[in-house]
């Protein structure tokens, strides 16, 4: 009897390439898993009208974890241009499979580790080693979102705020509203698992990037809470930056920096600018974390032009593996996986082209895999 249910979602374009070079090295490991293929990307909303379908959400329900390989995703107009045609005109809007997937689960954590590997030419400097905690659920993508803005609403919020009467419109298709949401409970959720991770892992300070001098209550709110938690971990310093200042910091001198936790959009941001420090998307792992289940994924796109030409760096995919192989409890098996990753980066021998070299993703993969020691 196999001991883990594990989810494979490829999705689109180079989804399954790197989904194919990470069961090359989940092969070489010999994790005992069962491993579950679920649909799930653009084809899907073409053909169903859901990127998502419910099938997969049941199938969800009853997996350990699951592996994600990346999505497309297209405006809203556009992306109702390229559904079926019996599909079109009947209401179906499109909305980010990810994005569900993470509300749905409450996975609550998107941690994106950023950590230089010895013999990268794209690292900034070799000494980096931060760890993004980015709170995965709600703010700017919580998907509350008006246009054109019902009129109702329109009126109360004209009725309660001053700063409204600068957009008394008579046309309410012409302004468009985007609510960023923070609650108590998300804010304090996702400081704590920041401070949790610098306590066990041995950081010695916690950043919260947040803008609280111009978005007052909403960034006010998660530093006013981290304030409070801050004070359970005498032992680790609680640091605090506004995003603009901390994405000129991140350039200047990243090695001061190890554990920064920010809302979803600030996080998102702030995680790709500390990705390309290291080597860029190529080298970008995420973990979707929630009480039940998980979800690892690269946090690179589906870059269709370079689909099913085993092109693109998979160590990002790789990574992010790790990442799920620590969840599940396997240490030694993530540490063996993640010291052959830096052993090939350090030998310069196998690259792939962001590297400057001409292997493909499964050179790349079965490389690795050979490198992995148990």
């Amino acid at each position: 009897m196999t001991k883990y249910r594990i989810a494979l979602l490829p999705g689109d374009g180079v989804g399954n390439d790197v989904m194919e070079a990470a069961r090359i090295v989940l092969d070489k490991i010999k994790l005992n898993a069962e491993y579950i293929h679920c649909d799930v990307g653009w084809q899907f909303w073409c053909q169903e009208g859901d990127p998502l379908p419910q099938r997969t959400i049941d199938l969800l329900n009853t997996v350990d974890c699951v592996l994600f390989g990346a999505i497309t995703s297209k405006p809203k107009e556009e992306a109702e241009r390229e559904l079926v045609p019996n599909l079109q005109g009947k209401g179906y809007i499109y909305s980010s499979p990810i994005v569900r997937l993470r509300q749905l689960f409450d996975l609550y954590i998107n941690m994106r580790p950023c950590k230089a590997f010895k013999g990268n030419p794209l690292n900034y400097r070799d000494d980096i080693d931060i760890v993004i905690f980015r709170e995965n659920t709600e703010g700017l993508y919580s998907g509350v979102e008006y246009h054109p803005v019902p009129e109702k609403l329109f009126s109360v919020l004209n009725e309660t705020h001053p700063k409204m009467k600068k957009f008394a419109y008579e046309n309410l298709e012409d302004i468009a509203i985007s609510c960023r949401i923070f609650t108590r409970k998300a804010c304090q959720r996702i400081v704590r698992a920041a401070f949790e991770y610098a306590k066990k892992h041995n950081y010695p300070s916690v950043t919260v990037v947040e803008k609280p001098n111009v978005i007052r209550e909403t960034s006010g709110l998660m530093l006013r809470e981290a304030r409070k938690i801050a004070k359970e971990y005498p032992n680790i310093e609680l640091w605090e930056t506004n995003v603009d200042a901390m994405a000129m910091w991140l350039i200047k001198n990243p090695q001061n920096y190890s554990i920064l936790v920010a809302s979803n959009m600030f996080g998102d941001i702030i995680s790709d600018l500390s990705a390309q420090l290291v080597g860029g998307l190529g080298f970008a792992a995420s973990g979707n974390i929630g009480k039940k289940i998980a979800l690892f994924e690269p946090t690179h796109g589906s870059a269709p032009k370079y689909a099913g030409k085993y092109k693109v760096n998979p160590t990002a995919m790789l990574l992010s593996v790790k990442l799920m192989l620590d969840y599940l409890g396997e240490i030694e098996k993530g540490n063996a996986l993640l010291n052959a990753i830096a052993k090939v980066i350090e030998q310069e021998k196998v690259r792939t082209y962001d590297m400057g070299g001409s292997a493909t993703t499964l050179d790349m993969a079965e490389e690795i895999a050979k490198n992995i020691q148990l």
